[in-house]
């Protein structure tokens, strides 16, 4: 067993050994004003606990349940909102890529890619992420065993880049629901690279809503708090300021208002279990 690598990420560090960090943001960037309404709030929240913090929107959510959902802004909309609020509010960005054509214009602007765990067996895309020399966050698929994110590694370090984060969003359980194995997380952490627990796509009823997914934000925090205890090294949370009135994944989106109560109670329990570890 090997101990989780560290690198860092514009300015923050990643890893085992470190504290624990967090990626949030909206599902979808609904307006340039509202993306950077909502990075601004997280940006003074995680500065006052002093919690490593990179903030995450997609341009394009390009697996919606419905052909009539909204996606997105677009890749240049998208990146141009992303590049503007990484220069000025300091705070390093990261995005989803779906095919290969969009690696190279998002590693342009962003400083983490992360590909979608609908996706995380697409070689090419892992390998095009990889050359892009930024650092990748893997999404486990919700059809994977956490053994199996060995090979996803594999084909991203092929490339010699080892900024690889390795992050659980719950199993298949059944037809539209998912449930998270807490054995995932020691197992993961074994493959030698940081390991994230995404809390609110977790807590997703997958299609239940008929052409949008549903969802039961009622056991984000329980998870957040097991997974925190398990050990992981960081949080990923989808955050909206109105979930109800959110254009993606507002069902289980985390609401704004909550964050800074729900962070501060992770982080002193972070430190609890990097104290007894």
């Amino acid at each position: 067993m090997s101990q989780p690598v560290q690198f860092e990420v514009g300015g923050v560090r990643l890893g085992a050994g470190v504290p624990l960090f967090l990626i949030a943001g909206p599902c979808v960037i609904e307006s340039e004003a509202h993306a950077r309404m909502l990075a601004e709030r997280l940006v003074a929240c995680t500065h006052s606990l002093q919690l490593p913090f990179i903030y995450k929107a997609s341009y394009d959510k390009a697996n919606r349940t419905s052909v009539h959902s909204f996606r997105g802004p677009g890749l240049q909309e998208g990146l141009r909102i992303l590049r503007k609020i990484r220069d000025e509010l300091g705070v390093p960005v990261l995005t989803d890529v779906h095919e290969v054509a969009q690696v190279g214009p998002a590693a342009e602007v962003c400083d983490v890619l992360q590909i979608p765990a609908f996706l995380c067996r697409q070689t090419d895309l892992l390998v095009a992420a990889g050359q892009s020399g930024r650092a990748v966050n893997i999404k486990k698929g919700q059809f994977l065993s956490p053994q199996e994110m060995a090979h996803a590694i594999e084909k991203v370090a092929s490339t010699g880049n080892r900024r690889i984060l390795l992050t659980e969003r719950g199993t298949s359980f059944g037809y539209q629901n998912l449930v998270v194995d807490m054995r995932s997380f020691p197992i993961l952490r074994r493959l030698g690279y940081p390991v994230v627990f995404d809390i609110t796509h977790s807590v997703q009823l997958p299609g239940a809503a008929g052409t949008a997914s549903g969802g039961q934000p009622e056991f984000i925090e329980p998870l957040a708090r097991a997974g925190v205890a398990a050990g992981v090294d960081g949080i990923f949370m989808e955050v909206h300021d109105h979930p109800a009135a959110a254009k993606s994944d507002g069902a289980n989106a985390m609401p704004l208002d909550r964050v800074p109560a729900l962070l501060e109670r992770l982080q002193r329990l972070a430190v609890l279990v990097r104290t007894w570890s």
